[in-house]
């Protein structure tokens, strides 16, 4: 069970660094050339290779390689963890409108 926390802390990390949802925000809506990222994201191309080596290490992003070229696409699968954690959240702040009347910590 520790491995799961431990691998979700890694996404959210991954996510912490503005360059890097700012590439996943990119490629949303499809498969994108490196090039394009790069040029969208006004950074150098070694800057570019560090946070697409981090997404793709993340699970987060899915890279294919076609000649020289690298295109990047999201890794749905990536996500699944982390969704399923971000649902649990919001349905609990509603279910947390009531008080533990079971708790004797007082």
């Amino acid at each position: 069970m520790e491995n799961k926390y431990n691998e979700m802390a890694k996404v959210f990390k991954v996510f912490s660094d503005p360059n890097r949802l700012m590439i996943v925000e990119m490629i949303l809506d499809g498969e994108k050339c490196a090039c394009t990222i790069l040029e969208d994201l006004n950074i150098s191309q070694s800057t570019l290779s560090h946070h697409m080596k981090i997404l793709c290490d993340s699970g987060i992003v899915n890279c294919r390689k076609e000649g020289k070229w690298n295109y990047y696409s999201i890794n749905k699968d990536g996500y699944k963890g982390i969704y399923d954690f971000l649902i649990k959240i919001m349905e609990s702040s509603d279910a947390n409108n009531y008080s533990d009347k079971s708790c004797n910590c007082r």
